[in-house]
């Protein structure tokens, strides 16, 4: 392991976000397929979409999605579960900023949509038909509740926080703790090396098959930005995983998406490059 202390160049960062998600069961409904169906048991349910064909919970709930992965990809997994994860220091006040950002305009959309939510529930009398039942709307006081975004950081803890218990319990701790911790370090650090590979290895099909003309700008712009977070994202300071970022850098900076379309030339210059550097990764 790495002699880099990780936790005092990382802080964990813990995000929450609840979105309304408007499906409500028909237990009548679920019965009445079950019957039309001549099942001899309960074969499934019916989960009605409160509002249907009406796109404004929709925009919030894509958004949510957006802030969730945006935030996945500036910081490491530190636990399995993923509900927590590590964030470098010097992506501290970047994060911080721009996680405000997307906190308010969050807040904005969603005051927005309880705000017209009354209206949205009488159109709904009439898209719903027979399906709609007025009961199983909730009040906006209510409807707020269910609309959260919030953050927590947290210091990554390190193994003297051990140091005021009895001498065999603080080396059993301190060696089950450091077993963990290094395994997270571990962790995170093959998060990291996904991310290359993953990334190069689009790069390589989308360029190099069939339809190689046909791909999104983001195939350049997620690398960019992708060899700009590694250089933080590289907790344990790992040489080839810089080596790696540098090379991938050297090939995508001053490349355009479109220029690579147009240009046979260019194009496989690019895809023999990448090519050349996923054989390495």
């Amino acid at each position: 392991m790495s002699d880099i202390n990780i936790a005092s160049s990382n802080v964990l960062v813990e995000l929450n976000i609840s979105v309304w998600s408007a499906r409500k069961l028909d237990k009548s409904v679920s019965k009445e397929i079950d019957v039309n169906k001549n099942t001899t048991t309960k074969a499934g349910n019916y989960n009605k979409h409160l509002l249907a064909g009406s796109d404004a919970l929709a925009k919030i709930q894509k958004h949510a999605s957006e802030i969730r992965d945006w935030h996945m990809r500036q910081t490491l997994p530190w636990s399995s579960s993923g509900g927590i994860r590590l964030l470098p220091m010097t992506q501290f006040f970047d994060y911080k900023k721009q996680m405000d950002e997307h906190e308010e305009l969050f807040k904005e959309r969603v005051n927005k949509f309880i705000g017209n939510y009354p209206n949205i529930v009488d159109a709904m009398a009439y898209k719903l038909g027979q399906l709609f039942d007025r009961s199983e709307y909730p009040i906006a006081d209510e409807l707020q509740r269910k609309f959260k975004i919030n953050y927590t950081f947290l210091p990554v803890p390190e193994v003297n926080h051990f140091d005021n218990i009895n001498n065999q319990m603080r080396q059993d701790l301190k060696e089950q703790y450091e077993k963990a911790y290094n395994d997270r370090v571990e962790f995170a650090m093959k998060s990291a090396w996904t991310r290359l590979h993953d990334t190069v290895n689009h790069m390589v099909e989308r360029l190099s098959g069939e339809d190689k003309k046909i791909f999104r700008d983001t195939l350049v712009t997620n690398a960019l930005e992708l060899t700009g977070m590694l250089s933080s994202l590289n907790i344990t300071k790992d040489p080839k995983l810089e080596t790696a970022r540098q090379r991938l850098e050297k090939i995508i900076v001053g490349v355009d998406a479109e220029d690579l379309r147009q240009s046979d030339a260019l194009r496989k210059d690019v895809a023999s490059k990448v090519s050349e550097l996923m054989e390495l990764i």
